[in-house]
């Protein structure tokens, strides 16, 4: 998920020329949502807006871009209407309108995406405003700013896209979302470690807990934070309301300790232990016998793993447990808006033209 802003920060630092492209708005079928970014450099590219001709297309755009004058507007930043019909080979039918912005290297540029993805890894979504028809720079509008026209749009839209001011001058309205669920994993084993890397390229924060220090490998991505403890219990109470709890550690005395904590709290959106029905029967007994209610004990999901994958090979685990998540995370998503987001309550749209 975090590619495109861990490259963009890259390219910043070593004043490596970058487009930024955002799906800014979209209309009928189209690959991705709005809101979709990649990154361009003169020979890379990090991420996707969908594949095929779209991408081939933005990456013309952007390397012109690169070319240009960066003086002038059009060398700063662009708005493209694309149709995905047959002249660019995709069947979808939709139209997307793309932003291009040229990633600058001053300090101001660089302070505001490290704010934002300072507010990523705390779990905060965050809104920036780039203005398409000036050359002013973006903005990363504050949660609880000032009111002005972008700060109201923003308190009451639910998704990028394209916007237009009191004076009619178009923006882009970017809704750069949070690693909003939150998975704690207790075990820093082969299956943790193959469940965290596949995690890692999601749309989620992790907790990584493991006694051993020397388990976690290097160069973990932002939104992976570790915890050696030799008290992993306490991390327990270090989790967000609302959590998905993993609990995997080499010791079965450990796991029953961890369960007792997780329920415990009695607000974990979701808690799997790893192992089979004979253990989860040895939990339900002794944890029954230390005061346990049946509906305690039924929040339990033990075994783990969507059906139908029964490889024991930790990729296969992990890919069966990381899916079973996923559904979860579908079903949240499709709660009403004003479940999820409390201030999505009308979207501004742009009205479509160019």
């Amino acid at each position: 998920m975090t590619t495109w802003l861990a490259a963009l920060r890259r390219m910043q630092q070593s004043s490596t020329p970058a487009v930024l492209v955002t799906v800014a708005q979209i209309q009928g079928s189209t690959p991705r949502e709005s809101g979709a970014r990649m990154l361009y450099t003169a020979d890379a590219q990090f991420d996707t807006i969908g594949g095929g001709h779209l991408e081939w297309r933005a990456a013309q755009i952007a390397r012109a871009m690169l070319q240009a004058d960066p003086a002038r507007l059009d060398g700063q930043r662009r708005l493209e209407r694309i149709a995905l019909g047959p002249s660019l080979g995709q069947c979808c039918g939709g139209v997307v309108f793309l932003c291009f912005e040229r990633i600058t290297s001053d300090a101001e540029a660089l302070r505001l995406w490290q704010a934002l993805e300072q507010s990523w890894t705390r779990g905060n979504d965050r809104w920036r405003a780039l203005p398409l028809d000036h050359a002013e720079p973006m903005q990363l509008l504050q949660p609880d700013g000032p009111q002005h026209t972008l700060q109201d749009m923003a308190r009451t839209a639910s998704q990028t896209q394209l916007v237009r001011d009191q004076q009619g001058r178009r923006w882009l309205l970017d809704l750069c979302r949070a690693h909003q669920p939150q998975v704690v994993l207790f075990g820093a084993g082969h299956v943790g470690a193959a469940i965290v890397k596949v995690l890692s390229t999601l749309p989620c924060r992790v907790l990584w807990v493991d006694e051993r220090e020397d388990m976690f490998p290097p160069g973990l991505p932002a939104q992976i934070s570790t915890e050696a403890t030799d008290v992993p219990n306490a991390a327990v109470d270090m989790a967000e309301p609302g959590a998905y709890y993993l609990v995997m550690t080499h010791s079965h005395a450990l796991d029953q300790q961890l369960t007792e904590r997780i329920l415990k709290r009695g607000d974990a959106a979701w808690f799997g232990l790893i192992g089979s029905i004979t253990k989860r029967r040895q939990f339900e007994h002794r944890l029954a016998e230390r005061g346990f209610s049946a509906q305690q004990l039924e929040r339990i999901t033990c075994p783990i793993g969507i059906p139908g994958i029964y490889g024991k090979e930790p990729a296969s685990i992990a890919i069966a447990v990381v899916a079973q998540l996923m559904q979860l995370w579908e079903l949240r998503s499709r709660q009403p808006a004003a479940q999820r987001y409390p201030s999505s309550l009308v979207t501004h749209a742009l009205d479509g033209r160019g």
